[in-house]
């Protein structure tokens, strides 16, 4: 329990002595009760208990430490008749440890030094008001190097990596989000380019095109105003369907209406940040349609896992692999404490080397023997209604085979600045991967790009200077594909490109095939999560 600032009754040193230690549970005696830090007068910042204690009890027993310390001698420990006080003094504070009277003491002076090590990777100071508004941290660091009462075999490096998986978390879930957005708006650029599909047609008959226009002639024709855009949602790629390539200067800056960036609870309004074009008229029509997009598809079950990888590529523009870095992790959430007591069936079909690691209560010898993920402890239950991180694991190469979407851009000058090819290969023919972004930065200054042959669709943003090659789909059937744009400019100022991309199906190939109870062997239903995300891929 975290206690800033609170008063503590101050028993005296005998009556502490008489107190009952909590029932320890059957088997070796209990080593650590507790591990806290307190003032020089026995008042209580942050106190962590390993067993079942009152908070009562450990204020006692605190308020009671500095009365039995003896001022002419120095002492890393003190000792009652029922519990041993193993402390060091941090300035004006101490770093206590309780334990019991039978614990090793060399052990406990070891597991002091790696508490007192921990303090500082959290808080600057070592100081009152510092180490209240860190408490939480600091008890999550000393449930990583405690477990009800026993010591784990954990360094200080494993204790920032443990205690970070939490923030981890948050990224993948913000990811996720992002991602479902993504597909919304996905899907309403596929309706817009619908619409704009029936107009050509309509325009190539000779009829009157119907009443969703665009940006194509009615914006670069200035006294055109009075044709009224009554769709919703307008693409943004209106230029590349002209037949003259010159077009995307005018809608280059009529798309950007929303503030970048600008955080707001209504849908719409993201869409906007985006550089989508909203027309008040059909707004609720719209809006309902893309909530229904945005709804997440998954259907959760009481056994659900998230299997989510970010990879970190870096490559040269002539080729080569700098660097290749990919990180993947398992998560696993119970919502129904009858499945506490369950096993993972992993089943590995990686053929590139990855490293794996396993939680460090997880039975590694297990894993290692039959590919199957159960605590340590078989008696024990994982966490409900909680995130935990029960595998990882890591791929480092510059191995140009393991590229999965290789980039070549290739600029060449000519008399009127620079035509620029770029081309992509999917080398990974088993990924699908949504939503592939590759941007391309321009010179500042010259204009928009005059787009000569492309897959796909393109967005040029001439407040960021950068040329969007949007493709919304990348697997085996479109594995490669091709533009070409000429724009004033040197060779160099067309990199880094930058890639971006999502995809439903993992990298490595590292899938839970079945879950199944401890006692009984009874299969489990369950629920998976696939996210491969893009954290950096530049081609430098």
């Amino acid at each position: 329990m975290c206690m800033p600032g609170i008063r503590t009754c101050e028993p005296r040193a005998s009556e502490v002595e008489h107190m009952n230690l909590t029932t320890l549970p059957p088997g070796r005696p209990q080593v650590l009760l507790a591990a806290a830090v307190c003032t020089k007068a026995g008042k209580a910042i942050v106190s962590r208990q390993f067993v079942e204690m009152t908070r009562t009890r450990i204020e006692g027993l605190l308020a009671a430490f500095p009365k039995l310390m003896n001022t002419g001698k120095q002492h890393t420990f003190v000792e009652t008749e029922s519990v041993r006080y193993v402390y060091q003094p941090m300035e004006k504070l101490y770093m206590v440890l309780i334990t019991t009277k039978n614990s090793n003491i060399l052990e406990d002076l070891e597991t002091l030094r790696l508490f007192s090590r921990v303090i500082p990777e959290y808080c600057r100071a070592l100081e009152e008001n510092e180490i209240s508004e860190h408490c939480f941290d600091l008890i999550f660091a000393f449930d990583e190097i405690v477990a009800l009462g026993y010591r784990e075999n954990v360094n200080l490096a494993q204790i920032r990596t443990f205690t970070e998986m939490d923030s981890h978390e948050e990224k993948v879930f913000r990811a996720v989000r992002e991602t479902q957005e993504r597909e919304a708006k996905a899907e309403m650029r596929r309706k817009a380019k619908e619409l704009q599909q029936a107009r050509r047609d309509a325009e190539r008959q000779g009829k009157k095109a119907p009443g969703f226009g665009g940006f194509g002639s009615s914006a670069v024709s200035g006294g055109s105003t009075a044709a009224m855009i009554t769709e919703t949602i307008i693409e943004t790629d209106k230029p590349k369907v002209a037949p003259a390539p010159a077009r995307p200067s005018g809608p280059s800056k009529a798309l950007k209406l929303g503030a970048k960036g600008k955080e707001v609870d209504n849908f719409v309004d993201k869409l906007k940040s985006e550089g989508e074009t909203i027309v008040s008229s059909n707004m609720g029509k719209r809006t309902s349609e893309a909530t229904k997009v945005h709804a997440p598809p998954i259907n959760m079950e009481s056994v659900h896992m998230k299997i989510e990888e970010k990879i970190t590529l870096t490559c040269g523009r002539d080729g080569g692999l700098q660097n290749m870095e990919l990180h993947g992790m398992i998560m696993l959430r119970i919502s129904d404490d009858k499945f506490g007591r369950i096993r993972l069936h992993v089943e590995n079909d990686d053929k590139k080397g990855v490293q794996l690691q396993t939680h460090p209560n997880v039975d590694k010898k297990l894993f290692t023997a039959e590919s199957l993920i159960g605590l340590k402890n078989p008696e024990k239950s994982f966490p409900v209604n909680s995130d935990v991180g029960v595998l990882k694991w890591r791929l480092q190469t510059t191995e140009e085979s393991f590229i999965p979407l290789t980039i070549n851009c290739w600029p060449s000058e000519s008399g009127n600045g620079c035509d620029v090819n770029i081309e992509y290969e999917l080398q990974e023919e088993n990924l699908e991967l949504n939503d592939v972004v590759i941007t391309i930065p321009l010179p500042s200054g010259v204009g928009a790009p005059v787009i000569g042959e492309i897959d796909g669709e393109y967005r040029h943003d001439s407040r960021r200077n950068t040329l969007e090659w949007c493709l919304p789909v990348i697997d085996a059937k479109n594995k490669s594909g091709s533009l070409e744009f000429s724009i004033a400019g040197q060779p160099n100022d067309f990199f880094p490109v930058q890639v971006s991309f999502i995809s439903k199906k993992n990298y490595c190939n590292i899938q839970v095939t079945k879950v199944t109870q401890v006692d009984g062997n009874s299969p489990v239903r369950f629920s998976t999560e696939t996210t491969f995300l893009v954290d950096k891929y530049e081609i430098l």
